[in-house]
């Protein structure tokens, strides 16, 4: 795929900055500890492998260099583009451009440099603080993260907004599935299945031992700090269910929360059911039940009441969002299947048609790893790892009915 080659000395240098774009791949949850803002610092370990990614448009000849110094001593280190690994040895105490080599990309899409530690002379192998492209590739457009670091490592969260048929009426219950195959739960995942449009409802990868479900509802007053939060503005807990934790939530808009410790499954369908109706004092009471099939029962999560606010369910959408920048390097996927509304007169209706759409971090193109649309009678999401093959959002889409209507006695739930 790469080969030795050369290129006009006129083109164009592009300056790729290490602290945006750079993962630790075998150990990403330690990437913070090697990968700053300012670059890569702090680098020990002859067993990390420490991958710069970004997204070539054009094929031909690219030369690559490294912004790197040492402290003390000499360090020597590997530096791998497709298939071809050169060593590298540095003793300058300064920064100054380290040559890799010259490479023939034959394919466009994502590309990334693999470090990894030879041998060095003092604790630390070297510091880095860019990677820079010249060469044939540079007359195209090259995307990699540029500012906003926290947002691009998080990497692009994605949607599919579901359409409600003009005529439905009034809709007080929205019925979604998920489910997610082996090998996307990733950790950092957020599989979003009921949103709607003061909240959202689902299930996480918090870490390796937690998986959360999770139910929460926006303030009306706009802001990061729940403490800032007026009390008649604040989001009231009527009741919640077993084991499940309340409180506030910030810093992506305010409001209350609730959520539940459970070791969800890969490869197991979960179901999710939201309710949503005007209440006394203009206010709209919002309660998120999730059907668990170790017992085979539906069982409350919680229910919110939200103040100056009257409304059915609105805007009924589902995403995927990685909220651990450390793990934007790995892919996830997602599944969501058989959605239903259900009106005040009690007639479900099935949504088969959804407007995919992708995020800020999509549209100022730092990351183009996303990806939505159906399969049959699923719609799916996909984003991060950096793979190549995206697709264009805000785009409608559609999935075969299923006809599955759900079958729910409302009356006996918790």
């Amino acid at each position: 795929m790469f080969c030795s080659n050369t290129y006009a000395e006129t083109t164009e240098k592009i300056t790729i900055p290490i602290g945006g774009n750079s993962w630790l791949v075998n150990r990403p949850i330690e990437t913070n500890q090697i990968v700053t803002d300012s670059g890569i610092t702090n680098w020990t370990r002859q067993d990390s492998r420490i991958r710069i990614y970004f997204r070539l448009e054009k094929t031909g000849f690219v030369q690559l260099f490294l912004n790197a110094k040492v402290n003390s001593g000499k360090s020597v280190i590997q530096a791998t583009f497709g298939n071809v690994s050169n060593k590298i040895s540095l003793t300058n105490r300064d920064y100054q451009l380290v040559k890799i080599g010259g490479f023939q990309v034959k394919e466009p899409g994502y590309q990334y440099i693999e470090l990894q530690g030879i041998s060095k002379d003092a604790s630390e192998f070297v510091t880095v603080a860019d990677l820079q492209l010249e060469g044939d590739v540079t007359s195209a457009d090259i995307y990699f993260i540029k500012d906003e670091f926290y947002w691009g490592r998080r990497g692009p969260s994605v949607h599919l907004n579901y359409e409600i048929p003009a005529d439905a009426g009034n809709i007080r219950w929205f019925y979604n599935e998920i489910k997610v195959q082996a090998g996307n739960d990733v950790l950092g995942s957020y599989f979003m299945a009921n949103g709607f449009g003061e909240g959202y409802f689902g299930i996480q990868v918090n870490s390796e031992k937690e998986r959360r479900i999770l139910f929460s509802v926006w303030s009306p007053f706009k802001t990061d700090n729940p403490k800032s939060i007026p009390e008649d503005h604040k989001i009231k807990l009527l009741k919640k269910g077993s084991e499940v934790h309340s409180g506030e939530f910030g810093n992506e808009g305010s409001g209350g929360q609730s959520f539940r410790n459970y070791l969800w499954k890969t490869e197991t369908t979960y179901r999710f059911l939201l309710k949503v109706e005007p209440s006394e004092n203009q206010s709209t009471d919002y309660t998120a039940w999730f059907y668990n099939p170790d017992v085979a029962k539906w069982e409350l999560i919680a229910s919110f009441r939200r103040p100056l606010t009257t409304t059915w369910l609105k805007h009924p959408h589902s995403f995927l969002e990685n909220f651990i920048p450390e793990m934007g390097c790995i892919t996830r996927q997602v599944y969501f299947s058989n959605q239903w509304v259900c009106n005040t007169d009690g007639k479900w209706i099935e949504l088969t048609k959804a407007k995919y759409t992708a995020d800020a971090t999509a549209h100022k193109k730092s990351r183009l790893d996303y990806a939505g649309g159906s399969e049959g009678q699923t719609f799916f999401l996909k984003n991060c790892g950096f793979f190549s093959d995206k697709v264009n959002y805000d785009t409608w889409t559609n999935r075969t009915p299923g006809r599955n209507e759900p079958h729910i006695d409302f009356s006996s739930l918790p």
